[in-house]
């Protein structure tokens, strides 16, 4: 079993900046790819950004150039650094969790995090 829990949600106000942690416990195998998801009320869960456990990135086109994630393979963390932050940003961010090549394994979520921009 893996659990993953986020921390550094908050309110802050258009334009500024918030770092997002997850920190993952558990058994976690070693090829896997980590990311971020949000849902804004009344939206659907998107994909934010993703990590792959050899250091390839993706990005939701709306955070493009604000945004960046990052890992830290050694401790199972996973980082997003938030920049330029919009209203539209409002939402909780969920860290997820899936194995590569792993038959039968699940994904992985965290009970998620509160993002509040303030225009």
């Amino acid at each position: 079993q893996v659990q993953l829990v986020e921390s550094g949600g908050g309110l802050v106000q258009a334009g500024g900046s918030l770092r997002l942690s997850c920190a993952a416990s558990g058994s976690i195998f070693k090829l896997n790819v980590m990311g971020w998801y949000r849902q804004a009320p009344g939206k659907q869960r998107e994909l934010v950004a993703a990590v792959t456990s050899v250091g390839n990135t993706n990005y939701a086109d709306s955070v493009k150039g604000r945004f960046t994630i990052s890992r830290d393979s050694a401790k199972n963390t996973v980082f997003l650094q938030m920049n330029s932050l919009k209203p539209e940003d409002t939402a909780v961010y969920y860290c997820n969790l899936k194995p590569v090549l792993l038959p039968g394994a699940r994904d992985y979520w965290g009970q998620g995090t509160q993002v509040t921009v303030s225009s």
